[in-house]
């Protein structure tokens, strides 16, 4: 299933309103970031929520996907929203993001995708 999708066919660029997940993997006081080519900026790991899941198992599955990795016990961090959270990429599309943040300094997997 690709919500983002199938909702984009339906409304063109026009405004999204999405909910995004994501993990701070800490590890001897550092934290991992990943450069985000969509929008040429570095962050935490973090993508969109599909229909059915939990904020805890979109983050779980994000940060697997994007860096290979697998967090447990996650904590939350915080609940973002507002202005901040308007987005136009370079195609046109337009989003409105409520955040979810989790942290954890446990996790496992040695390979970054």
């Amino acid at each position: 299933m690709n919500y983002i999708k199938d909702m984009r066919q339906l409304i063109g660029s026009n405004l999204l309103m999405t909910v995004g997940c994501g993990i701070i993997l800490e590890q001897d006081g550092q934290i991992l970031l990943q450069h985000r080519k969509d929008r040429d900026v570095w962050g935490i790991p973090v993508g969109v929520m599909e229909p059915g899941e939990t904020f805890f198992e979109t983050a779980i599955r994000e940060t697997y996907e994007e860096t290979g990795l697998q967090a447990v016990n996650l904590q939350l961090f915080g609940l973002y929203s507002g202005e901040e959270g308007y987005a136009k990429y370079r195609n046109g599309d337009q989003v409105y993001s409520v955040q979810i943040i989790f942290h954890t300094p446990q996790f496992s997997g040695d390979q970054i995708q």
